[in-house]
Protein backbone atom coordinates (compact mmCIF):
# COMPACT_ATOMS: atom_id res chain seq x y z
CA UNK A 1 0.00 0.00 0.00
CA UNK A 2 1.32 3.19 -0.55
CA UNK A 3 0.62 6.54 1.10
CA UNK A 4 -1.51 9.59 -0.09
CA UNK A 5 -0.07 11.73 -2.75
CA UNK A 6 1.00 15.72 -1.47
CA UNK A 7 2.40 18.44 -3.50
CA UNK A 8 3.73 20.97 -0.78
CA UNK A 9 3.01 24.83 -1.36
CA UNK A 10 6.43 27.11 -0.87
CA UNK A 11 5.12 27.99 2.44
CA UNK A 12 5.20 24.24 3.44
CA UNK A 13 8.84 24.37 2.13
CA UNK A 14 9.56 27.11 4.35
CA UNK A 15 8.33 25.72 7.23
CA UNK A 16 10.31 22.17 6.93
CA UNK A 17 13.47 23.91 5.78
CA UNK A 18 13.28 26.53 8.90
CA UNK A 19 12.55 22.76 11.77
CA UNK A 20 10.17 25.05 13.54
CA UNK A 21 7.16 24.23 15.56
CA UNK A 22 5.01 24.18 12.36
CA UNK A 23 7.49 22.26 10.83
CA UNK A 24 7.00 19.38 13.98
CA UNK A 25 3.01 19.71 13.22
CA UNK A 26 2.76 19.61 9.53
CA UNK A 27 4.93 16.12 10.05
CA UNK A 28 3.00 14.49 12.52
CA UNK A 29 -0.35 15.34 10.87
CA UNK A 30 1.28 14.19 7.33
CA UNK A 31 3.76 11.47 8.04
CA UNK A 32 6.19 12.64 5.13
CA UNK A 33 8.92 11.09 6.32
CA UNK A 34 7.62 7.87 6.98
CA UNK A 35 5.44 7.71 3.54
CA UNK A 36 6.84 5.13 1.12
CA UNK A 37 5.74 8.27 -1.65
CA UNK A 38 7.90 10.81 -1.53
CA UNK A 39 6.14 14.75 -1.89
CA UNK A 40 6.11 16.71 -4.85
CA UNK A 41 6.77 20.40 -5.34
CA UNK A 42 6.53 22.26 -7.98
CA UNK A 43 9.56 23.33 -10.07
CA UNK A 44 8.34 26.94 -9.41
CA UNK A 45 8.44 26.34 -5.67
CA UNK A 46 12.25 26.31 -6.58
CA UNK A 47 12.27 29.81 -7.92
CA UNK A 48 10.27 31.48 -4.95
CA UNK A 49 12.62 29.75 -2.16
CA UNK A 50 15.70 30.79 -4.11
CA UNK A 51 14.88 34.34 -4.36
CA UNK A 52 13.99 34.34 -0.43
CA UNK A 53 17.32 32.73 0.55
CA UNK A 54 18.85 35.85 -1.95
CA UNK A 55 16.71 38.37 -0.42
CA UNK A 56 17.44 37.34 3.29
CA UNK A 57 20.95 36.66 2.48
CA UNK A 58 20.87 33.13 3.95
CA UNK A 59 24.33 31.40 4.73
CA UNK A 60 25.72 28.77 3.62
CA UNK A 61 24.82 26.13 6.43
CA UNK A 62 21.28 27.25 5.68
CA UNK A 63 20.85 27.43 2.07
CA UNK A 64 22.45 23.66 2.08
CA UNK A 65 19.65 22.32 4.62
CA UNK A 66 17.73 24.01 1.92
CA UNK A 67 19.37 22.02 -1.02
CA UNK A 68 18.70 18.90 0.73
CA UNK A 69 14.99 19.13 1.84
CA UNK A 70 14.89 20.30 -2.53
CA UNK A 71 16.34 17.32 -3.24
CA UNK A 72 14.58 14.73 -1.09
CA UNK A 73 11.16 16.48 -2.54
CA UNK A 74 9.86 15.25 -6.36
CA UNK A 75 9.89 18.07 -8.94
CA UNK A 76 6.85 18.96 -10.66
CA UNK A 77 8.01 20.32 -14.02
CA UNK A 78 5.41 23.08 -15.73
CA UNK A 79 6.76 21.96 -19.25
CA UNK A 80 4.47 18.98 -19.36
CA UNK A 81 0.95 19.10 -21.73
CA UNK A 82 -0.93 17.74 -18.55
CA UNK A 83 0.12 20.80 -16.48
CA UNK A 84 -0.11 23.56 -19.20
CA UNK A 85 -3.81 21.97 -19.71
CA UNK A 86 -4.35 22.35 -15.75
CA UNK A 87 -2.91 25.97 -16.17
CA UNK A 88 -5.60 26.86 -18.17
CA UNK A 89 -8.42 25.28 -16.99
CA UNK A 90 -7.41 26.36 -12.98
CA UNK A 91 -7.21 29.91 -14.80
CA UNK A 92 -10.59 29.91 -16.44
CA UNK A 93 -12.22 28.19 -13.88
CA UNK A 94 -10.52 31.11 -11.71
CA UNK A 95 -11.97 33.86 -13.98
CA UNK A 96 -15.51 32.36 -14.04
CA UNK A 97 -15.78 30.81 -11.01
CA UNK A 98 -19.34 30.95 -9.08
CA UNK A 99 -17.62 33.25 -6.65
CA UNK A 100 -16.95 35.73 -9.49
CA UNK A 101 -13.37 36.47 -10.73
CA UNK A 102 -10.61 35.20 -8.60
CA UNK A 103 -7.38 36.84 -9.98
CA UNK A 104 -4.80 34.62 -8.73
CA UNK A 105 -1.01 34.95 -8.41
CA UNK A 106 0.58 33.26 -11.18
CA UNK A 107 3.27 31.25 -9.52
CA UNK A 108 0.05 30.08 -6.81
CA UNK A 109 -1.44 29.10 -10.47
CA UNK A 110 1.28 27.11 -11.48
CA UNK A 111 1.69 25.31 -8.28
CA UNK A 112 -2.19 24.23 -7.91
CA UNK A 113 -1.54 23.44 -12.24
CA UNK A 114 1.43 20.88 -10.90
CA UNK A 115 -1.01 19.92 -8.29
CA UNK A 116 -3.71 19.21 -10.71
CA UNK A 117 -1.67 17.25 -12.81
CA UNK A 118 0.04 15.33 -10.49
CA UNK A 119 -3.10 13.97 -8.78
CA UNK A 120 -2.11 14.97 -5.62
CA UNK A 121 -3.36 17.30 -2.88
CA UNK A 122 -1.84 20.67 -2.06
CA UNK A 123 -0.69 21.20 1.10
CA UNK A 124 -0.80 24.72 2.27
CA UNK A 125 -0.81 27.09 5.03
CA UNK A 126 -2.22 30.02 3.19
CA UNK A 127 -5.85 30.41 1.79
CA UNK A 128 -4.97 31.42 -2.15
CA UNK A 129 -6.22 27.90 -3.27
CA UNK A 130 -9.43 27.95 -0.87
CA UNK A 131 -11.82 28.28 -4.15
CA UNK A 132 -10.48 25.75 -6.13
CA UNK A 133 -10.84 23.08 -3.30
CA UNK A 134 -13.00 19.72 -4.29
CA UNK A 135 -14.10 21.04 -7.53
CA UNK A 136 -10.07 21.77 -9.33
CA UNK A 137 -8.15 20.41 -6.58
CA UNK A 138 -7.70 17.92 -3.37
CA UNK A 139 -6.45 20.91 -0.94
CA UNK A 140 -4.89 20.32 2.57
CA UNK A 141 -4.96 23.37 4.38
CA UNK A 142 -2.68 23.76 7.63
CA UNK A 143 -3.18 26.52 10.01
CA UNK A 144 -0.05 27.91 11.03
CA UNK A 145 -1.49 29.48 14.06
CA UNK A 146 -3.20 26.59 15.17
CA UNK A 147 0.13 24.22 14.97
CA UNK A 148 1.60 25.80 18.37
CA UNK A 149 1.04 24.18 21.26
Amino acid sequence: MTGPLFLLDTSIVLALVRGTELASFIERKLGLRASKVRPMISVVTHGEVRVLASRNSWGAKKLAVLQSALSDLVTVDINHPAVLDAYVEIDIYSQRGPGGARNMGKNDLWIAACAKAAGATLVTTDKDFDHLARTMISLQFIDPHGATP
